[in-house]
């Protein structure tokens, strides 16, 4: 008598299925916090979520759409910063601020800012701002604007964003945590202009 085929689940690689999209996701968010973006691979990440490599590009595309994806943000920042980066460059820094706090004040998606912002600044997940956020999200403005030297500069811009954010929205320190967003641009958009366009030493 023949052998019966087996019931049991195929054995190999998994495919498309509701899990996949989240096993992905959890094995690339170990892999930037733990290497990098730089240190990690589609390949990779394919491999730790037991994934073809094609089945990671046929859900996120690219790595830094994967990167982007694996921060879980409420938004797409390159979308947010758009209207920004449109109009002359000497008026950036208040646009890319109007922007920035229309969204960061906003009570439906500030929650989950704030925990992707909690979660870039552990100190465990360092590789994440320096080797991820930086590289594709922040330094790409710089080259949109068109400013020279945008890898020294846009660096210059996240200091100071990432002091506002720390400060008005993670740890709610007074004055700035209440601030009218009128004076909050008046106060920050000469410094980071400077950063964008002014003398650097």
């Amino acid at each position: 008598m023949a052998e019966r085929a087996s019931s049991g689940p195929p054995r190999g690689r998994r495919r498309g299925s509701p899990d996949t999209r989240s096993a992905i996701l959890a094995a690339a968010r170990s892999s930037f916090a733990e290497h990098g973006f730089a240190g990690t691979t589609i390949r990779a990440v394919a491999a730790s979520a037991g994934v073809d490599a094609a089945l990671v590009h046929h859900y996120f595309g690219t790595k830094d759409e994967l990167f982007l994806a694996a921060l879980e943000l409420p938004v797409d920042p390159r979308k947010l910063i758009a209207p920004a980066v449109a109009g002359p460059v000497e008026q950036a820094a208040e646009r890319f601020l109007g922007v920035f706090l229309t969204a960061w004040d906003d009570p439906d998606i500030r929650p989950s800012l704030v925990a992707v912002a909690r979660g870039i600044m552990d100190p465990a997940a360092n590789r994440l701002l320096s080797e991820g956020v930086l590289p594709v999200v922040i330094e790409p403005i710089g080259v949109a604007l068109g400013i020279d030297r945008p890898a020294e500069r846009m660096p210059l811009v996240a200091s100071q964003v990432i002091g506002l954010i720390l400060m008005r929205y993670v740890l709610v320190v007074e004055p700035l945590a209440s601030m009218p967003r009128d004076r909050v641009i008046a106060t920050y958009a000469p410094t980071i202009q400077r950063y964008l366009t002014g003398d650097l030493p």
